[in-house]
């Protein structure tokens, strides 16, 4: 299974971020949580960035562009195979770094992805 990021976790059952990491948990993936608000999603802390976890496979983005670049290092640092931007994070300019770096990324709905059986 894809150990898998979620940027911008919330504990807050409506957002997409707490849906993407309930859904991520039911089909069997490892999930880390990194979001400001503290508490947890689908039975798992969210931290605030600090911590780089080497097997990241997936980073799965529920943060603005606006709000992503002080992310920039800690991404790259976690080096995932992938990045996937969900509707309303999509960010060219962390996709032109991350590619530079050899990071595929992908402008889709983890949700969607889960689903489909794509992901």
């Amino acid at each position: 299974m894809k150990k898998t990021l979620i940027l911008g976790a919330s504990s807050n059952p409506s957002r997409y971020s707490n849906k993407a990491a309930n859904m991520l948990h039911r089909y069997g993936h490892d999930i880390v949580n990194i979001g400001l608000s503290g508490g947890e999603a689908a039975g798992v802390s969210i931290e605030k960035k600090g911590v780089v976890y080497p097997d990241i496979d997936t980073v799965t983005m529920y943060v603005g562009e606006h709000n992503q670049k002080e992310y920039y290092d800690y991404i790259l640092a976690t080096k995932p195979r992938r990045i996937i931007f969900n509707p309303g994070a999509e960010n060219p300019e962390l996709e032109q770094l991350a590619m530079e770096h050899g990071i595929k990324t992908e402008r889709a709905c983890t949700l969607v992805l889960l689903s489909t059986g794509q992901f």
